[in-house]
């Protein structure tokens, strides 16, 4: 059994095949035909489908795009469904089903570097220390993905996960980044704690979309106390309860929990008290000149005193200067994070120089 959100490889043929355009607004519709005969391509109605033959739709779509999205306003390009099939295959209601949004085949183009990386699963992950503050020694690394093009650039978290959300891809793109830490990690021979990110809007059944997650866990013998997989995005979760199943999957495998950007937001403090995870991570907005700012500082005091209260790890993230790191140190805190000790890296410094 597989899932088509996190499987499917989305790429243009290069053979001849016929383009279909569906479109419920007739005067759309209309628009289409002006613009495939403008480009030279006579349409045709078959099934009450528009369509044209191509000799080659990726460059079809590769020659056309700008054109494309020139003409067509983005609510217009998620209007438009396009379906591709070969010239003697038949257009069909299961045609339809499988029809994709113009948008998809315009950003397919416009985003080549992106959906090579997906395509090809070219990933990695940079590691950055997490320190324990009673001793400056290394408690573990969170894993930080990174994609690599075809030149063996890279293609940061945020452009990645922007890219992700326009294609519809976070299924795939979350599935394939808890993968990478855990191989990354396991070619680096980390044997301290990984913090691994997840999404958990990208999850939808924990027994079914976090079956590989498990069997790379366990395939590569990672001990699950050393796994702790850190909620983000948590202000884009409208269902707690299907949070709470996916972490209770975790936790019933043995893994830690670590609760993002905690201070970020009302939704996240109430996500604090529903879930009570292992260790939260105090939001680096909080941290940021927290020395020179007794707001920052009473926030993260009344923070500091409710994971305590309850039995919960503060990690304090983004720790950038010797000032910020002595005042979280003097309210309290059990790990450190941030580029005063570490900027992410490839290859994972093994111990602090202070």
């Amino acid at each position: 059994m597989s899932c088509s959100k996190c499987n499917e490889i989305f790429c243009l043929d290069e053979t001849p095949a016929n383009i279909f355009w569906l479109c419920e607004s007739e005067e759309l519709s209309s628009k289409i035909e002006s613009f495939l005969n403008a480009l030279g391509y006579p349409s045709h109605f078959q099934n009450g489908a528009l369509h044209v033959k191509v000799e080659n739709p990726k460059d079809f779509f590769e020659t056309h795009t700008k054109a494309l999205d020139e003409a067509f306003n983005t609510l217009a390009k998620q209007a438009i469904m396009v379906y591709i099939n070969a010239p003697d295959e038949p257009f069909s209601y299961r045609s339809v089903f499988l029809a994709k949004p113009l948008e998809r085949y315009v950003n397919l183009i416009q985003d080549s570097e992106f959906f090579d990386i997906i395509n090809t699963e070219s990933l990695t992950s940079h590691f950055q220390p997490i320190v324990r503050a009673n001793s400056h020694t290394i408690y573990g690394y969170e894993a930080l993905i990174r994609g690599v093009k075809s030149d063996g650039s890279l293609l940061y978290p945020d452009m990645l996960f922007h890219k992700s959300k326009r294609n519809d891809l976070d299924f795939k793109l979350d599935r394939l980044c808890r993968e990478s830490a855990l191989k990354t990690a396991a070619v680096k021979k980390i044997r301290q704690h990984v913090f691994i990110n997840f999404l958990p809007t990208a999850i939808y059944d924990p027994a079914f979309c976090l079956k590989s997650t498990i069997k790379w866990a366990n395939q590569l013998e990672f001990d699950p106390s050393k796994i702790v997989f850190e909620v983000v995005e948590t202000e884009l979760v409208a269902d707690q309860e299907h949070l709470k199943t996916i972490l209770k999957f975790y936790r019933g495998q043995g893994y830690k929990i670590a609760l993002d950007d905690v201070g970020e937001g009302h939704s996240n403090l109430n996500m604090l008290i529903e879930l009570k995870p292992d260790i939260i991570k105090i939001d680096r907005k909080i941290i940021q000149n927290i020395h020179t700012d007794s707001f920052k500082q009473s926030v993260y005091k009344a923070l500091a005193t409710v994971a305590k209260d309850h039995g919960i790890k503060i990690l304090a993230e983004g720790v950038e200067t010797r000032e910020e790191l002595d005042t979280v140190q003097d309210i309290g805190t059990d790990y450190i994070q941030g580029y005063y000790f570490s900027k992410p890296q490839a290859e994972p410094i093994r111990k602090l120089y202070m």
